[in-house]
């Protein structure tokens, strides 16, 4: 800047005070762009030029360009520097043999616009959002409502096991082979088909759904279809679609639980007497689904070759392999109790457990690579099993809460009409949009064959956190309905097995601090992995490429997010939306250049050290996550033609992630521990953060024109709570659903005529009473009609019949008699 003042040349005073900002203001707009070096060259000589530089100082500033555009220069001597400060302070994260193949497994998808600083929106709410096939639709409509009906939720829950008549059914009809293909015998379903059967059977019945659930998801089937050989998917892929056989997956035990790539079972390659290469196994496996009835398990262990008979070392790695329960050695038959959920989870072991090296999952070539097989598998399943079954449920919250605030009256008001139930309503309401468009936009990506390990982490943890909120807060509204166990209690099972998905397929502790921005940080960022992969392998080149990358990547996300800041938001480009919809892609579009820039900061400040700091990592995973929810959102509210009845709820949840975003930056700015740029992070920064805030909690009158709708009986409602089981009206005295579901019409057909004894009371016609109780004398004054009349005492019983919550004798409180 000295420099400037003393070569201004022309410019001098007032116009050199005005000249300096400009100048700032003209290259952060060249950062903003992205443009490339030797546009930055040209605009800084133009700007020296400009403030009269000696010719001197012009000459030597393009010959620092220069010699930084001469790639093979800057490789040679800056790049190889660099590097080799990096390597000698260990600044960058080593990476594992197992943590490589948990980054490499899948694909990067919609997580590197995120994280790119610069996302391409338009893109974004390009990407499919899928629907059903004709076939799969009809078996929804077919077998799948048929075996909903077959299901006693009740009597599974108090005989701890599902019906052989069920089993059967589930058998033969194919739902153990939704994933296998058709010419393996199986159904051959998409993602999203899958998906749908899960939601749907999980609200009618969690073990059912689960028993399901299992043989399609990480096991033998899956491994089977991708990578079995041709020899081993016509043996066992037909036998698993038909049911025949019975398959688990042993992964976790007592010491390997989220931490599955510690794992102790072993095998041994031995050579038998006829000379064929054997397997000796011996494993003690835990909380395995199925094991107990399994006829095959698939098996995760680390294999070894003491005596190199594959010449490849003598420690193969985690391998998988198929195991018939029969085979002398194994032992199953024993059972965990999840949280008292009747579902078959269980221990298993194998002593001496000899098995042909044709067992193991590709046969001979299968060996040593099951880790990358478990993660790639992994990187799928995780977006589809868990996300559906929490949808499921708080599609089931949703109708079930809606319907009894309405029929649940307290000091003569529909309970659901106090300010204080519309809270928790409108978050179950806005709560379960977001699953749908979560689950919806993740099973696009899944149905074109992509992988997104990053994504489906994300959308495991943030719909089983989401639904463990939906459920609570059905609980609480539920009041001594929700807790009152029987036939006519919808939500208390759901409440029960909360955790056992919040546990199950990578902990969400684990998943949120190591996995999402941990994983994510290397996967999504576009340079990362790559200067980490350049450097273990030495190669300058890459490393130049990734590194100066890196550079320019920081600079225009550190120029994108000061001029984001400034305007709030409102230089980013957004693609063709709706017009209330644009303050979010803007908005969204800052946070991401925030996010770039804060990772970029964290991890060049704690370099390796930064995946030891959860807490900031965890931040960090939050952000990522509530964008990628917000991003969905958008899409689905585009995808479904923009219905300004969903309105509400669009907005009550990209306000939430807006929130929640900000709590996670105000923690980051609080907790980024930079020696000697603390004061800068929690001061101006943080400050400057919470005045320019990315979002506020939705309003009250979002949440009450949500809790609002939710209470109105017609199509909103039923679009919302789409691919629920809802028995016939005609059974409602058996089945709740049905019965609350009856209540909810015929209580707002009722409204009308009760309206009038309210006017009536007000205009001191009738006396100060409760309608209920004032239906004959409204009746007789004309108040209103016999019809009216006879509603109201109808709408009056089952009102009172739904709301009646179970009871038992004796006996059966203790088993002694049958229950209802």
């Amino acid at each position: 800047m000295d420099a400037l003042l003393n070569y201004h040349g022309y410019l001098c005073g007032d116009q050199l005070l005005w000249s300096i900002p400009a100048a700032l203001l003209i290259l952060l707009f060249v950062g903003f762009f992205g443009s490339p070096l030797f546009v930055w060259a040209i605009a800084i000589l133009a700007l020296l030029f400009g403030f009269g530089a000696p010719l001197g100082l012009l000459i030597a500033v393009a010959v620092i360009f220069a010699f930084f555009l001469i790639v093979p220069l800057r490789a040679a001597v800056i790049s190889r520097a660099v590097a080799a400060l990096f390597e000698k302070m260990k600044f960058l994260p080593k990476i594992s043999e197992t943590e490589r193949a948990a980054i490499d497994a899948g694909v990067v998808w919609v997580e590197k616009e995120l994280f790119s600083g610069k996302p391409n929106f338009g893109s974004l709410m390009d990407e499919p959002y899928p629907h059903l096939k004709p076939e799969e639709k009809a078996f929804m409509d077919g077998p799948v409502a048929e075996l909903c009906r077959m299901v006693k939720p009740w009597q599974v829950w108090k005989n701890r096991e599902i019906s052989k008549e069920a089993w059967d059914f589930i058998k033969e009809k194919g739902f153990l082979g939704m994933i296998i293909p058709r010419e393996y015998g199986g159904l051959g379903f998409s993602a999203l088909a899958h998906s749908e059967i899960i939601a749907t059977l999980s609200a009618r019945s969690l073990p059912v759904s689960i028993s399901v659930m299992v043989p399609n998801s990480l096991g033998p089937a899956e491994l089977l279809v991708h990578y079995g050989t041709e020899e081993q998917k016509k043996y066992y892929l037909p036998r698993l679609a038909r049911g025949e056989d019975v398959p688990c997956f042993g992964l976790t035990e007592p010491l390997a639980g989220s931490d599955a790539g510690s794992i102790t079972s072993t095998g041994v390659l031995y050579k038998g007497a006829d000379g064929k290469l054997m397997i000796r196994l011996n494993w003690n496996k835990r909380w395995i689904t199925l094991a107990s009835i399994s006829t095959v398990i698939g098996l995760a262990f680390r294999l070894r070759d003491p005596e190199g008979l594959l010449g490849q070392g003598e420690d193969l790695g985690i391998t998988c392999a198929l195991i018939p329960s029969n085979t002398p050695g194994v032992v199953i038959g024993r059972r965990h109790d999840p949280l008292t959920i009747p579902f078959h989870n269980c221990p298993t072991q194998g002593k001496d457990v000899e098995v042909s090296i044709d067992a193991v999952v590709g046969g001979k070539d299968g060996c040593g690579k099951g880790w990358r097989m478990l993660m790639e598998c992994l990187a799928a399943g995780r977006g589809i099993s868990l996300p559906a079954q929490a949808t499921g449920g708080a599609k089931l919250a949703y109708r079930t809460v809606s319907a009894h605030g309405l029929v649940r009256r307290q000091f003569g008001v529909s309970i659901g009409k106090f300010e204080g139930v519309e809270e928790p309503m409108a978050r179950i309401g806005g709560a379960t949009y977001a699953l749908e468009a979560m689950r919806r936009y993740t099973l696009g990506a899944l149905d074109k064959g992509l992988k997104p390990a990053v994504i489906t982490a994300m959308q495991k943890y943030y719909s089983t956190e989401l639904g463990r909120r939906v459920v609570n807060d059905a609980m609480d509204i539920m009041g001594g309905g929700g807790i009152s166990l029987g036939p006519r209690n919808l939500l208390a099972e759901i409440y029960v097995a909360t955790p056992i998905g919040i546990t199950v397929e990578g902990a969400n502790i684990m998943t949120r601090t190591l996995i999402v921005f941990g994983q994510g940080a290397l996967r999504a960022h576009p340079y990362a992995f790559d200067e980490v992969m350049s450097l273990e392998a030495k190669d300058i080149k890459a490393f130049d490429r990734a590194f100066w990358g890196h550079v320019g990547h920081i600079v225009r996300n550190t120029c994108r997010s000061i001029l984001l800041s400034l305007t709030r938001g409102y230089l980013a480009a957004t693609p063709s939306c709706h017009p209330q919809m644009r303050r979010y892609f803007r908005r969204l579009s800052w946070t991401s250049a925030t996010f770039a820039i804060l990772a970029d900061v964290a991890m060049g400040t704690l370099g390796g050290q930064l995946k030891l700091r959860e807490k900031i990592t965890g931040r960090f995973a939050d952000i990522l996550m509530n964008m990628y929810v917000a991003t969905a959102i958008l899409r689905r509210f585009e995808a479904e033609k923009q219905p300004e009845e969903d309105l509400p709820y669009v907005h009550y949840m990209l306000k939430y992630c807006m929130s929640e975003i900000q709590k996670s930056f105000d923690g980051i700015f609080d907790n980024l521990k930079i020696p000697g740029l603390r004061w800068f992070f929690k001061g101006w920064l943080g400050a400057w953060s919470r005045i320019n805030s990315v979002g506020s909690q939705a309003s009250d009158g979002w949440s009450h024109a949500i809790s609002k709708s939710m209470l109105v009986d017609g199509p909103q409602r039923d679009r919302m709570t789409e691919g629920l089981y809802l028995p016939p009206e005609s059974s409602w005295q058996t089945e709740q659903t049905a019965r609350l579901d009856r209540a909810f019409r015929m209580v707002a057909q009722a409204d009308a005529a009760e309206a009038k004894i309210r006017k009536a009371v007000k205009e001191k016609i009738l006396p100060k009473k409760k309608a209920s109780m004032l239906i004959d004398e409204a009746r007789a004054k004309n108040v209103i009609t016999e019809d009216e009349q006879r509603l109201l005492r109808e709408a009056d019983q089952v009102r009172f019949d739904a709301i009646l919550v179970d009871d038992f004798s004796e006996d059966q409180y203790h088993g002694r008699a049958p229950y209802p």
